[in-house]
């Protein structure tokens, strides 16, 4: 029931948007009312930005890219089009997707989006209030010998959650968590616990921009489940480039796809809808899936069988502990 009410919200929030979006696929930047303009956080209007083929070499080998190399067109005079007359008006709430093949630009529009990069020409304007935090899954951030209570609050039994005081324990269980591991390190972790771990350290600080650069690597379905509902309450707004598209179906209300040529096609929707209007620009033939030829070539995926009743991580760990716990009452017994 609660997914269905997430993505009920969701559909909603597509409806919204797909209203504000002019059929050529570009958003409207003259809105009349101030309470519009006020929702604003950020503006692109007719952005363009271009890299040399040796400068663009250097960022494909930068090792927190996510721009692999391309044959896309778009070449002239020894540089690249990554990004062509690019116009979008993001609002407070929007869930943004981006997608497309290595080295279609992905990480480039994210740059630009979040201000770290200057366009060759046309503008991005940013909120004055915008405040970021970054996703990407670096869980190496974290060091291994700190306690579960260090990382999220300085050894404290209370943590700040944008501006509102919890205790710790009580924080711990909104992530899937048993309070009894706020004194575990966080080398003894699982990766699922290290994720969910390092979700809860960052959605304690205060944000309205939530940027996350494939947030899906290595994570468990628990995990995963609870970040398409962190993303759903969030009251900001959400930059996500990734390559699930699953995810993206469950999650973005607008999708950004790059096929490499420097458009950037805007589509009210997920994953899927992208591909239907791809489709349909290509008068029905086969469309290049995102992941490159490799994805493109790879079979069907079998049909995922009937979803079972899962023990909360509680049940799970006195399940796994259940064995030890049986030989000392034997031990005792003898």
């Amino acid at each position: 029931k609660r997914n269905m009410g997430r993505l009920e919200k969701l559909y909603e929030m597509r409806e919204q948007r797909a209203a504000m979006l002019t059929p050529q696929g570009t958003a409207k930047l003259a809105l009349s009312s101030d309470d519009a303009k006020s929702k604003a956080v950020i503006v692109a209007d007719k952005v363009c930005k271009s890299f040399p083929e040796t400068a663009r070499a250097e960022l494909v080998e930068a090792p927190h890219s996510s721009d692999g190399p391309s044959t896309g067109s778009g070449r002239a005079g020894g540089s690249r089009e990554i990004v062509k007359d690019f116009t979008l008006r993001i609002t407070r709430k929007d869930r943004i997707g981006v997608v497309g093949s290595n080295g279609a630009g992905k990480t480039t529009l994210l740059k630009l989006l979040t201000g770290e990069l200057a366009p060759d020409s046309g503008t991005i304007t940013l909120a004055n209030t915008l405040e970021a935090v970054f996703i990407d899954q670096q869980r190496s951030l974290m060091a291994p010998d700190k306690r579960v209570r260090d990382v999220l609050a300085d050894g404290s039994d209370w943590i700040d959650v944008r501006g509102v005081r919890k205790h710790i324990h009580g924080y711990l269980k909104d992530f899937l968590f048993d309070p009894n591991l706020v004194e575990a390190r966080v080398g003894t972790l699982s990766g699922g616990e290290r994720s969910r771990l390092l979700l809860a350290r960052e959605f304690a600080r205060f944000s309205n921009l939530l940027v996350l650069d494939e947030p899906t690597n290595d994570l468990d379905l628990e995990t995963l489940d609870l970040l398409q509902e962190v993303i759903s309450d969030y009251d900001g707004t959400v930059l996500i480039v990734s390559h699930d598209r699953d995810f993206l179906d469950k999650t973005v209300t607008i999708t950004l796809g790059m096929d490499g040529s420097g458009r950037v096609d805007i589509v009210a929707g997920g994953y899927a809808d992208w591909e239907k209007m791809r489709k349909a620009r290509l008068g029905g033939k086969p469309v290049a899936k995102a992941g490159g030829d490799k994805a493109a070539a790879a079979a069907p995926p079998p049909p995922m069988p009937a979803k079972k009743g899962k023990l909360s991580y509680k049940d799970q760990r006195d399940y796994d502990l259940l064995p030890g716990r049986i030989e000392e009452l034997d031990a005792q017994i003898a």
